[in-house]
């Protein structure tokens, strides 16, 4: 398989940033193989437990399309809703996006290591650790904004590279439509970018910076980002507000955990190998053109730690550095005492894989969550839905029956209203209503609604919501029967006797970010 095209200067003689002359070979059996292995177990898992809180959200704003959304630009809503109108409304359809997308991110890895000299082998094990790293498994299994953010993150480095080695300034249309298309579905690809340029500034090849075709690419990339960014500043930028709150409310936890997750969020048994990938993008000659990427990864680092952001938001270029260590891998597998080696090397493979595949994917009974939920939270945020509607359906049978056209049922947050948008109609439940996020924007209920109030909130938020409204009782409690204590277990079902202001006066007052 020839991943050149025409202009790449392939056959150029290497220049003083040590640019090769050829590639080597792209391994494409072995690796379609490992992606087709990947998107293999990815579907026979994918409808096990049920579906995210963030998946339940997404089928909401599919619904309800749109350039924009106050915590997030629309591709992945729109995805959400391409897939479940042509493959089907359940869990397993749902996630075919997140499936495809992550065996084309396999795919890259392996381009990307074949892009930093890697051979056949080096290719294959890129691709293989890649799929066993705990980030790709985990936004892999179902459909979030970081599933397809790591996609477009691997296919701008993988471009780049391209540019970088290559010297061939029409690179950077394919880098800015990438970019123009990433920041339609998460705008930390800006950060990506900004690193980037900021390497190549330091330690160059600064000659790609005056080529023409950069403006042509920025020119692309702010098209294709423009609907959505119109669309927040119409709204006065309510994802300024979003970033505000997760780095209020998270901020010095994110700082406290970013290096342990730097650690883990492949797996620590990769550590070596990303370290190795490092240290040779920054020393070695023959890679002199890619050193910018070495430079990117720490600077990264600092930026997410200033603003508070989440460890994820680095992994992308720590599974760059993963792939540029896989031909040191190889050569030191290949040195001395090379069956203890290959000992080891398999073992970490086998513990990297049954670890991370207990902690990310629904291989477990729910009733064994507890210990993989201990590393990711997520698990458990995929159990319990439907009881979370029976609860409320048991709510709404006490409300009385000749008051139930004028009620309203209120969720706390997207989680659970959108649960109840795709469970409540067989229940016959209404429509439900909540001021969290973008379901704020598709209400307020309607004045005339002045009957009883039916609110769903978890433990801790329920006295948010039941301070305005009048006498409030609790009908009905969440238990998800699986004992899993996800945010949701424990959540009440309140019936209150109706709002203390008309719904368009208290709106303002119930719309919440984070």
């Amino acid at each position: 398989m020839d991943v050149t095209s025409p202009g790449t200067q392939d056959d150029s003689p290497a220049d003083r940033y040590g640019r090769p002359a050829l590639l080597k070979p792209f391994a494409t059996v072995p690796v379609l193989a490992t992606a087709a292995a990947f998107g293999a177990v990815l579907s026979a898992l994918s409808g096990r437990y049920g579906f995210h809180r963030d998946e339940l959200y997404f089928l909401a704003a599919g619904d309800h399309l749109d350039w924009g959304y106050v915590d997030q630009p629309p591709l992945t809503p729109l995805i959400a809703r391409a897939s479940t109108t042509l493959v089907g409304d359940g869990t397993a359809g749902l996630r075919v996006a997140a499936t495809l997308a992550s065996m084309v991110s396999v795919v890259i890895v392996a381009l990307i290591a074949r892009e930093l000299g890697g051979g056949r082998r080096a290719q294959l094990w890129a691709a293989g650790l890649a799929a066993l790293g705990g980030q790709l498994l985990a936004v892999a299994h179902m459909v979030s904004t970081a599933t397809f953010d790591l996609l477009a993150w691997l296919l701008i480095s993988w471009l780049m590279l391209r540019l970088l080695r290559t010297g061939d300034g029409r690179w950077w249309v394919a880098v800015g439509a990438a970019v123009g298309v990433g920041v339609q579905n998460k705008y930390l690809v800006v950060l990506l970018v900004a690193v980037l340029l900021a390497g190549v500034i330091a330690v160059g090849p600064r000659r790609v910076l005056r080529s023409g075709w950069l403006a042509a690419g920025i020119v692309l990339a702010l098209a294709l980002a423009l609907p959505n960014l119109w669309w927040q500043a119409d709204h006065d930028w309510p994802q300024l507000t979003v970033a505000d709150g997760i780095s209020t409310d998270d901020g010095a936890e994110n700082r406290a955990l970013f290096v342990p997750q730097q650690l883990i969020y492949l797996s620590p048994l990769f550590v070596p190998v990303w370290i190795a990938g490092w240290l040779r993008l920054w020393r070695d000659p023959a890679l002199r053109w890619a050193r910018a990427f070495a430079v990117a990864y720490p600077l990264l680092c600092v930026l997410v730690l200033a603003a508070g952001g989440k460890g994820y938001y680095a992994v992308p270029l720590l599974i760059v550095l993963l792939a540029a260590g896989c031909e040191p891998l190889l050569t030191w597998v290949r040195g001395g005492r090379r069956r203890v080696r290959n000992a080891l090397l398999g073992t970490a493979v086998v513990l990297t894989a049954a670890i991370n595949a207990m902690v990310t994917l629904p291989a477990l009974p729910p009733s064994a969550l507890a210990v993989p939920m201990a590393m990711n939270k997520e698990q458990g945020e995929q159990v319990g839905w439907p009881v979370l509607a029976d609860a409320v359906r048991d709510g709404w049978a006490k409300v009385p029956a000749d008051s139930r056209a004028r009620a309203v049922v209120l969720a706390q947050n997207y989680g659970e209203a959108g649960a109840l948008a795709l469970y409540g109609p067989g229940r016959g439940l209404p429509r439900p209503y909540s001021g969290h996020m973008s379901f704020a924007d598709w209400g307020p209920p309607p004045d005339s609604a002045d009957g009883p109030v039916l609110l769903v909130a978890q433990r801790e938020g329920q006295r948010f919501l039941s301070r305005h409204f009048t006498d409030c009782h609790e009908v009905a409690r969440v238990d998800n029967g699986f004992g899993v204590d996800n945010e949701e277990q424990g959540a009440v079902v309140l019936l209150c006797a109706g709002a203390t202001e008309p719904w368009s006066v208290l709106w303002p007052s119930l719309r919440h970010y984070y």
